[in-house]
């Protein structure tokens, strides 16, 4: 039987409890790998801290999660911190840096930043207004020309 963990175990346990809505328990048990440095742990307490998912909201600490998972190349937590600089949501809004973090996730292949940002581009959202840039992302997002 390989050798499992207590880090691990607890962060199966955490994810285990963060996708069955117990939050509390979750944030128990993701928390000190959040400051261990797991990304995923990072990006699910942000999550929660955002959200007052088992905790009360406190933007602070979001942002601070949010951070560090994005800043470790967590594709989730980079659109995640996008998503909080567009909408200034935990943060002052920035379209600059909401297109950083985009950029960065939907680099990595997310969708859903590679779309934001082809909708950014469109409407001049945060950015200047680059209807090449915006039909670059919306084709790499898989939109096809017809969409478009």
């Amino acid at each position: 039987m390989p050798d499992i963990s207590d880090d691990d175990m607890d962060y199966t346990s955490g994810v285990i409890a963060f996708e069955a809505r117990q939050f509390s328990r979750a944030m128990q048990l993701l928390s000190p790998l959040a400051e261990k440095g797991s990304a995923d742990a990072q990006h699910r307490c942000a999550i929660m801290y955002q959200n007052g998912l088992g905790v009360v909201v406190y933007p602070e600490a979001a942002l601070k999660w949010m951070q560090a998972a994005a800043e470790q190349g967590h594709a989730l937590a980079q659109h995640g911190l996008g998503f909080m600089y567009m909408e200034g949501d935990c943060v002052e809004k920035n379209g600059e840096e909401a297109v950083k973090w985009f950029t960065q996730a939907a680099d990595q292949g997310l969708q859903g930043s590679q779309t934001t940002l082809a909708m950014m581009y469109e409407e001049g959202r945060g950015v200047e207004k680059d209807l090449e840039k915006a039909k670059e992302w919306y084709t790499k997002a898989g939109f096809g020309p017809d969409e478009i």
